[in-house]
């Protein structure tokens, strides 16, 4: 999974990426036409991460052409709202996969995710933000 130069995430896009609010990542299906669906995302260092099942609709999609579009909304304000355009960098599974999954738990529900198999992340290396504050 390699692409374009992974962009720098300005602050106003880190803090939305850092709470606890919900993304829509857009994924191609084989025909090309977009799947989009909700996740929990988070940040790993320069990248942003998000968890899904490994034979998900958007893993398979990821897995056969890493570019992604992702929407993020800040939940006590919807006004505040990012959009990111990146790829898919690295699938991530085991033991390092959960240490991410559980933090990203812990910041929507305080707890480490409740299930112990069948998640993996993907990181993705951003290409293009933008924050957006309509209010």
């Amino acid at each position: 999974m390699e692409g374009k130069t992974m962009t720098e995430l300005p602050e106003a896009v880190r803090v939305l990426l850092d709470g606890p609010n919900y993304a829509h990542i857009a994924t191609l299906l084989p025909d090309g036409s977009p799947h989009n669906v909700p996740v929990w995302i988070g940040l790993e260092g320069r990248r942003i991460a998000f968890l899904t099942g490994p034979d998900s609709r958007k893993a398979r999609n990821l897995d056969r052409d890493p570019r992604v579009a992702i929407s993020v909304t800040a939940h006590d304000n919807p006004f505040a709202t990012a959009v990111i355009r990146g790829r898919a960098a690295e699938r991530i599974d085991g033991d390092r996969a959960w240490i991410i999954i559980d933090r990203i738990s812990r910041k929507y529900t305080g707890q480490p995710y409740p299930l112990r198999t069948g998640r993996i992340v993907f990181l993705i290396d951003p290409e293009h933000t933008q924050a957006i504050n309509f209010g």
